[in-house]
């Protein structure tokens, strides 16, 4: 092993910002340090690609943990063991609640853990609860950007993208906002190791399960330009929250 290199992501083990924007897709990761002042690519290992700048002048990680709960739970460790404090997950989500349209925003106040990894680590009856401080970072963040549209609630963190033989929970009849496959993990990791997180995600369409109307939508498509609109949005906002935390000592 590298010493300097943390095991499992190859990220740097001392040096990153203290503020970390996490998203699934490397892809996505790099097209979100464009926003930065001054990106710099510091690693790419697997899923696992990382790019520091700076937004309005805060220092800012930005970097990818693939799909699902256990690849990513490795990155938030990792990040956290680096030196970062404080989190926020940018993602793509399917609405649940009815009112919530393509590139809407849902900022999470929690996650039901259906993850598939935090059950290995804790009881089912511990919670995956956002801060409240990124909860009304994010919100406010998305209210002074008049373009971005936002909704909050709990999200459903699911470990299975596409539906099986087990029936699914009626977690709509809930007031569930939206399903995505990472953010459980995210605030759990937090909660455990004293950390300040947060998730703002981005609808790609109703319900990506045996729900969707596929006569009606032509299907599940997550690349439309609406989506990808509502992640540009996000991704200021979601910056934009990580400097008001810092402001507040976050």
């Amino acid at each position: 092993m590298t010493l300097d290199l943390l095991p499992l992501t190859r990220i740097p083990a001392t040096g990153l910002p203290s503020s970390a924007l996490v998203v699934g897709d490397p892809a996505r990761a790099a097209t979100v340090a464009e926003l930065l002042d001054g990106a710099e690519e510091v690693s790419h290992h697997r899923e696992y690609r990382l790019f520091t700048g700076s937004w309005s002048g805060l220092p800012v990680a930005v970097a990818s943990h693939g799909v699902g709960g256990p690849g990513a739970i490795l990155l938030f460790r990792e990040l956290a063991d680096a030196g970062v404090r404080t989190l926020i997950r940018l993602g793509t989500a399917g609405a649940i609640r009815s009112g919530i349209a393509d590139g809407d925003l849902v900022i999470a106040e929690g996650a039901v853990r259906d993850d598939g990894v935090t059950a290995q680590l804790l009881p089912p009856e511990y919670p995956a609860v956002a801060a409240p401080e990124a909860v009304l970072a994010l919100a406010r963040a998305a209210r002074e950007a008049s373009s971005a549209p936002h909704h909050r609630g709990i999200v459903w963190t699911r470990a299975a993208f596409q539906p099986g033989l087990l029936p699914v929970p009626e977690y709509g009849k809930a007031g569930v906002a939206a399903i995505e496959m990472e953010l459980s993990a995210l605030l759990v990791t937090a909660s455990l190791r004293g950390l300040t997180a947060g998730g703002v995600l981005v609808v790609d369409g109703t319900n990506a399960d045996d729900l969707v109307d596929v006569e009606a939508t032509g299907g599940y498509d997550p690349h439309r330009q609406v989506v990808a609109d509502g992640v540009g949005r996000a991704a200021t906002v979601a910056l934009e929250a990580l400097r008001l935390l810092a402001e507040d000592g976050r």
